[in-house]
């Protein structure tokens, strides 16, 4: 039965649910308080990546996390405030440091991963988009002997999944990257990653929608939700009141707030990402990921991007310099003879990522409402995990048995 649906949300993820709802021959409507033309989906490093497969609240980050607290520049960073949600956030957070539950939520991870990289791959056949997508794997580049050992023990947990990955000397990485200088010890080589230019796939897929009927409102901001009997009867903005069968809830950080109208108490906090671009040319082939650093660096269309850095301090747009030369500054500390100008440093963007406490995202229904799908939480997978988000939302909207097991994701989970 074909249904009416509302996406609150128009980032990558909203506008994938969209996408395969519509090809279910539902009628959809798409509504975002922004302009839907910046954000996290604009400005990411554009990474599908199978092989980030463990999760956020690995053991130890918290004690990292404590420890870069007093550090603007840290690749973490985490700003105490006191506010009940972000305080049972923390505590959830630190609950989940545990080795039993990355065992668990590795192969959720990889499996959601591995099917987005080829929903990826199939929508640009299908629809034709010109788009950049590149599987040309991803470079993890370390500087010293312990991330030597700790990317040794990620190499072997990704191998045990069946994701293909190699070490790689330096004489290796001077073939791979012939025309750069590393300033490295060595490298791993996940050739199981795929990368993109985002803001061409956004720009493609809105595009698409719009010609096959699905109906946006940008600049609306949902005021109120109305409820009756556990199910969402309306949706309020300032100028329209909306109705629908069904509605998705895709607003990546902003989600927490909302699912509060219906009593659904999502654990969720803002992780802000800076992104770098430069148009001069850098020689860089290869994506990779400079580890000690947390910066991503990708060869975009036109461009290379540099990217990174988790900042936990609420919902703010605030582009804070230090984190920026953070960025700036390990670029030219892996590649000597690379360095980002002031111009390019000024023109740095932020967007915000939805986390989960457990590096899990919420994808499902809730006891709470039984006729909104939320999609939420991906923190830095959004991404990654778009496509096959926007699948399993379709799925569970018309009835069908979704393709992964959607039991870890549960937005009812406990923590």
């Amino acid at each position: 039965m074909n249904k009416n649906v509302i996406v609150i949300g128009g980032g990558i993820i909203g506008l994938c649910s969209a996408y395969y709802l519509q090809k279910e021959g539902h009628h959809v409507t798409i509504i975002d308080q922004s302009n839907m033309d910046a954000g996290a989906s604009y400005v990411n490093a554009g990474f599908l990546s199978p092989s980030h497969i463990i999760p956020l609240s690995a053991p130890g980050v918290m004690r990292k996390g404590l420890k870069w607290m007093f550090d603007p520049t840290s690749p973490l960073y985490i700003k105490p405030r006191l506010d009940s949600d972000f305080l049972k956030w923390t505590y959830a957070f630190n609950k989940s440091c545990n080795p039993n539950h990355v065992k668990n939520a590795i192969p959720a991870i990889k499996s959601l991963a591995v099917l987005s990289q080829e929903l990826y791959k199939d929508i640009r056949e299908k629809e034709h988009f010109s788009s950049q997508y590149q599987k040309d794997g991803i470079l993890m580049l370390f500087q010293t002997e312990k991330m030597l050992h700790e990317e040794l023990k990620h190499a072997r947990l990704a191998t045990e999944e069946g994701l293909e990955v190699n070490e790689v000397t330096l004489t290796d990485l001077k073939q791979l990257e012939p025309n750069v200088n590393l300033n490295v010890l060595g490298g791993m080589y996940y050739k199981c990653d795929a990368h993109t230019t985002p803001n061409e796939f956004m720009t493609e897929m809105k595009a698409y929608l719009k010609t096959n009927g699905v109906v946006f409102y940008p600049n609306e901001k949902v005021e109120d939700l109305e409820v009756k009997n556990k199910k969402i009867v309306a949706l309020v903005t300032k100028a329209h009141k909306l109705t629908a069968d069904e509605f998705v809830l895709a607003a990546g950080s902003w989600s927490a707030t909302l699912s509060k109208k219906l009593g659904i108490h999502l654990l969720l906090e803002a992780g802000k990402g800076y992104r770098i671009d430069t148009t001069r040319s850098t020689g860089i082939k290869l994506p990779a990921i400079l580890v000690e650093s947390k910066v991503a660096v990708t060869p975009m269309h036109g461009f290379t991007r540099f990217a990174g850095t988790m900042e936990i301090a609420g919902i703010n747009d605030t582009i804070n310099k230090s984190r920026v030369n953070a960025i700036a500054n390990a670029v030219t500390k892996y590649y000597p003879e690379i360095s980002v100008t002031d111009t390019e440093k000024d023109a740095a963007a932020s967007g915000l990522r939805p986390v989960s406490p457990d590096g899990l995202a919420y994808i499902g229904t809730s006891s709470k409402c039984s006729n909104l799908i939320i999609a939420a939480g991906h923190a830095m997978l959004g991404w990654s995990m778009a496509t096959g988000t926007g699948k399993l939302v379709s799925e569970l909207i018309s009835e069908k048995k979704p393709s992964l097991e959607l039991k870890m994701f549960s937005p009812d989970r406990k923590f």
